[in-house]
């Protein structure tokens, strides 16, 4: 069992024969504030939970943050495909809560669409480095995960640490993929 978890039993059958163990896992949390001007910058992956969004990225896929005059953020998420060729998407960020909040919402599909909230998808900053030099970004459900450092390699032991928290969060270690420099 996880450290924030409570155990609940679901049992299958009218003799209870097939139980399975399931986890209800605390709401995740943020780290308690993010300084967005200093967030600002490259930052390269380092792993990842697969999804679609992302299933031509081959290696070099890195994430470059940029402040507007209007608050908000620039995303430009880029990535080399198989063939060596870079794949770019251009989206926007914004803070929700406070200046200071780590809960920002994201989106890549097109400004004009920017009024459907089904556009934007949560990104929370859940571990940060006091220096800046890597984060760890989530959403409530837990279904996306990426470590990021501020250079295309980490230390071992900084990393290992990072899945030391992210298994007592709650997270599927197993689904993490480790990305290609």
């Amino acid at each position: 069992m996880r450290k924030l978890g409570l155990a609940a039993l679901v049992c299958l059958g009218s003799w209870g024969v097939a139980c399975q163990a399931q986890t209800r896992l605390a709401p995740l949390a943020t780290v308690p504030s993010v300084d967005v001007p200093r967030y600002m910058g490259t930052w390269h992956e380092i792993a990842k939970y697969p999804n679609w969004f992302q299933k031509k990225c081959f290696s070099s896929t890195q994430a470059t943050y940029s402040l507007q005059a209007d608050g908000q953020v620039q995303v430009l998420n880029r990535c080399k495909t198989d063939k060596g060729e870079w794949s770019e998407a251009l989206g926007a960020a914004r803070q929700i809560g406070g200046p200071t909040s780590a809960q920002l919402k994201v989106r890549f599909a097109p400004e004009w669409l920017s009024f459907i909230p089904l556009v934007w998808g949560d990104y929370w900053i859940i571990a940060l480095d006091a220096d800046y030099q890597w984060v760890v970004v989530s959403e409530p459900q837990r279904e996306y995960l990426w470590i990021l450092s501020r250079t295309p390699q980490m230390p071992a032991t900084t990393y290992q640490a990072l899945l030391g928290k992210l298994e007592g969060w709650g997270f599927d270690l197993k689904r993490l993929e480790p990305s290609r420099p």
